[in-house]
């Protein structure tokens, strides 16, 4: 199972809207066959991997770290594939959620006299396909918060100044990030602030860039912004106090423009997670500012969080933190991180975590 998980994980960025699944097929205690799911359209994982085995995969064991499918999509039925072949037994680290499938996999093995076990190296199978899991189970994006701050907790100085907080390699793992997830979120504020172009630059260059959102109630984003002047789609989000010809010189720009309804005068953020999912946008990178990451995170849209904690000392009371209002009155409100690990990223410490609003993912 870790080798077809680390086969899986080779699908990191090309498989959506299919998840990331690796096969293995062992025959007489050896590994006869191997595969994994690169891009929708192509076989899944179990064909490359029976294709690979031939005729060593008549009574063999089929390791996969997802349910196979039983349903035709763009291609057949996973499972009649493995019950042709002769399989003996499959072991299965999860179930897909997806309601196409959803037990009905295992079913039908089950059903053909094949032996099959569920669970092995859950966790792990979960933690990889989250992004996946989350949105087949309900209809909601994952949202992944990231942020960097001081050793004191500011992610800038008092004059606004914050390049570079975090390090070079914090700064490439941060693309890495953008290259995999659907879309990437910041507020108004720090579009106006930085300019951004929120693209990912990786190298090798990636399959394609993810969406990029702005939470812009009026739609003060200029025309002239960088990330309408590069390859990918922008989505403005903004309320109808948004005046018109700032929408038509934002959609003149290439800018696609979402008009949601609103709360407390300011994009209601509910709202544009479900205008996102009906988009099909399973995950979104928030990257902040401040004001947009409190407010996220108070409304339990937050699932996980990637901490850059940079070893410098900022100072300066007015100096900004990285959440923003409301933020807890006592500390029995502060959300507590579960599942944390700690690992240094060059000179910086990345601090990963949970919070509880994803407890399906550990469910």
């Amino acid at each position: 199972m870790d080798v077809a998980l680390a086969l899986a994980a080779r699908g990191h960025g090309t498989t959506w809207p299919n998840p990331m699944v690796g096969a293995v097929i062992v025959h007489d205690g050896r590994i006869a066959g191997m595969g994994y799911h690169r891009r929708p359209g192509e076989p899944h994982a179990e064909v490359h991997a029976l294709n690979d085995a031939g005729s060593l995969a008549r009574g063999a064991t089929l390791y996969v770290n997802l349910e196979p499918c039983s349903h035709h999509g763009r291609t057949p039925p996973c499972t009649e594939a493995i019950i042709a072949a002769g399989v003996r037994r499959v072991v299965a680290a999860i179930v897909d959620p997806d309601p196409r499938v959803q037990g009905r996999g295992i079913a039908r093995l089950r059903e053909a006299g094949i032996d099959v076990v569920v669970g092995v190296r859950e966790a792990e199978a979960r933690q990889l396909n989250e992004v996946y899991l989350k949105y087949k189970s309900t209809g909601r994006p994952f949202v992944l918060l990231k942020a960097a701050a001081s050793l004191d907790g500011r992610i800038a100085t008092v004059t606004g100044h914050s390049r570079w907080i975090s390090g070079a390699d914090a700064r490439a793992l941060v693309h890495r990030l953008r290259a995999v997830m659907p879309a990437v979120m910041v507020g108004i504020g720090t579009a106006l602030a930085d300019d951004p172009r929120l693209t990912a630059r990786t190298d090798p260059p990636p399959p394609r860039q993810p969406l990029r959102v702005v939470v812009d109630s009026l739609a003060r984003l200029p025309p002239h912004a960088r990330m309408l002047k590069v390859p990918g789609s922008t989505l403005v989000a903004v309320t109808k106090a948004a005046p018109a010809e700032r929408l038509r010189r934002l959609e003149r720009a290439g800018a696609k423009v979402a008009v949601l309804p609103d709360q407390d005068g300011r994009v209601s953020l509910p709202a544009l997670m479900s205008e996102l999912s009906r988009q099909g946008v399973a995950g979104v990178l928030l990257e902040g500012g401040a004001t947009l990451n409190g407010a996220m995170i108070a409304q339990g849209l937050v699932d996980k969080v990637m901490f850059f904690l940079a070893p410098l000392l900022i100072g300066g009371r007015s100096a900004p933190g990285a959440i923003g209002d409301p933020g807890a009155q006592v500390l029995e409100e502060a959300p507590r991180l579960s599942d944390v690990t700690f690992e240094p990223c060059g000179a910086d410490l990345l601090v990963t975590g949970y919070l509880p609003a994803a407890g399906w993912a550990r469910d």
